[in-house]
């Protein structure tokens, strides 16, 4: 068995990023510039953002933090997107999720610059994801794509099980790991609440991928020997045994499973760090034109 390092793996893929900013630089280029906007004070968005900063300054990158109050209306929001847009100076942009219930999330995304969506969440992306033509990823399905990749983990022919059918994670991994390329050319079933016998089908898996956010929900006996495991859940729950008085687990009872598999992420420090590394490598993308020219 062998640990999927998502931390190894997005810190190899950072220093690449500086080093072809540190490029940009020399050849007198524009640096990337990221801005993100935060509603409200939610203290996990706050934190994610914060790590996106520290993202930004080691690579080398422009960053910024819009900040407003959880009432700012959604029409005044929307105005603060489309100045975004419309500002050459700024490569690309995020709007932190969730948002105040009085605001739509999907009309905000909506309202985003296809070419500045590097959070990759537009119909347009997603479109274009799905047909195969370059497009910004979002950020957990590229940060799987980069484990495999990584790895060398073989997909060509291979049976991959997704849990979970979210615009998020499920959708998007199950179209990727479908498509032609490396990596790629898996043969994908995706499960989901309504599935009957979801260990029958498990079981069956060269590759899992489970992303239903329920806490330890496969067990040994639902994974084939030998399988690649990839664990996007992450649950807080209490523990007497931690200082914080919390722990993170993940949709894989990890002791149980890991013995059976020939590969496995950690929880925390599987696929977690590789989001972050997908933003950068986004917005690095956005300003050399990469996707849109």
């Amino acid at each position: 068995m062998e640990l999927l390092d998502g931390k190894k793996i997005a810190n190899e893929v950072k220093e690449e990023i500086a080093q072809e900013v540190t490029q940009i630089k020399t050849n007198g280029g524009k640096i990337p510039y990221l801005v993100a906007i935060l509603v409200g004070n939610d203290g996990a968005s706050e934190t994610y953002v914060g790590h996106k900063e520290k993202a930004c300054a080691k690579v080398g990158f422009r960053s910024e933090v819009l900040r407003f109050d959880a009432n700012i209306s959604e029409d005044e929001l929307l105005n603060e997107v489309h100045k975004l847009n419309n500002n050459p100076e700024v490569d690309g942009f995020i709007v932190q999720m969730p948002l105040p219930k009085h605001i739509s999330d999907q009309k905000v995304i909506e309202a985003i610059d296809p070419k500045k969506d590097v959070d990759g969440f537009h119909p347009v992306n997603v479109g274009r994801m799905v047909i195969g033509l370059p497009a910004y990823v979002s950020a957990t399905p590229d940060g799987i794509i980069e484990l495999l990749r990584r790895y060398k983990i073989e997909t060509s022919g291979k049976h991959c099980v997704v849990l979970g059918r979210s615009n998020i994670v499920g959708r998007p991994i199950a179209n990727l790991l479908s498509q032609k390329g490396i990596p790629g050319d898996c043969t994908v079933t995706i499960c989901h609440s309504r599935t009957k016998d979801i260990p029958s089908i498990t079981r069956t898996a060269d590759i899992l991928i489970v992303a239903l956010g329920q806490a330890e929900f496969v067990t040994a006996d639902m994974v084939k020997e030998g399988a690649t495991v990839i664990d996007v859940g992450i649950t807080r729950v209490k523990s007497d045994t931690t200082k914080s008085g919390w722990k993170l687990l993940g949709d894989v009872k990890f002791d149980e499973v890991s013995p059976k598999c020939s590969y496995i992420t950690p929880v925390p420090g599987g696929v977690g760090p590789l989001t972050i590394v997908s933003l950068l490598k986004n917005t690095l993308k956005a300003s050399k034109k990469e996707i849109y020219g």
